[in-house]
Order: structure tokens, then C-alpha cells, then sequence
């Protein structure tokens, strides 16, 4: 297999630096999870941060952990409410306490993806 790489300088001073250019990478819409995962890593995981991004796996990555961060949060906050009893029925009798209920589980659900997938 014979590859044909062009390569462009540009000179600095007194020196000609390779113009370095990462190949395009599918374009993949990546969630919340993902976004706050990159922000941990980009802060406190740089080296790692670093490989994914010039080895091209970067947004791969995100994906996979925005996608397992994603399912993770609604079958816990499905599993929370099932336990606790917030149900339909709930919602129908008691509006109010139904949306206690669910934002307390939900703020649950995010701590428990948040220490398990996005801040590990």
C-alpha cells in the first residue's frame, strides 16, 4: 500500500514547522454526559485527553460514554421510582408531590452517572 502525503510548512523565525492537520472525524452529536466528560478529562486528564484526540478516538469515546451515561440515568431514575411507589397513580392523585418525588429521584439518578461514568 503506497501512500501520497503532501506536506506544507510554515516558517517560524528561523525555522519551517510541519502544518499538522488531524483527519476529519465523523460528525456525531454528543450529549450532556459526554460534554461534561470531555470537560473532566480536557481539566484533570490531559495526557489522556490528548491520546484520545490525536489517535482520532476522541469522539468515539464521548459518544460511548454520553450513550452509557444516558441509558444508565433512566433505568435508575426507572428502578428509584418503581421502589419508591411514584407512579401514575401518584401523578393523577398528587401532582405536586409526583414532581417532588420525580426531581428528587432524578437528581439522584445524575449524582450516581456523574461519580460512576463521567467524574471517574
Amino acid at each position: 500500500m503506497k501512500h501520497n502525503f503532501e506536506i506544507s510548512y510554515t516558517q517560524q523565525g528561523d525555522y519551517l514547522l510541519p502544518d499538522l492537520r488531524l483527519p476529519e472525524q465523523p460528525k456525531v452529536e454528543i450529549g450532556i454526559w459526554g460534554k461534561r466528560h470531555l470537560r473532566y478529562i480536557e481539566k484533570y486528564y490531559k495526557i489522556r485527553y490528548t491520546n484520545l484526540l490525536t489517535s482520532c478516538k476522541l469522539t468515539a469515546y464521548l459518544a460511548n460514554i454520553d450513550e452509557q451515561a444516558e441509558d444508565m440515568f433512566f433505568r435508575l431514575v426507572k428502578q428509584l421510582a418503581e421502589k419508591e411507589g411514584v407512579t401514575e397513580r401518584l401523578k393523577a392523585e398528587n401532582q405536586m408531590l409526583w414532581v417532588k418525588c420525580m426531581n428528587n429521584i432524578r437528581n439522584r439518578a445524575t449524582e450516581l452517572v456523574n461519580a460512576e461514568l463521567i467524574y471517574t
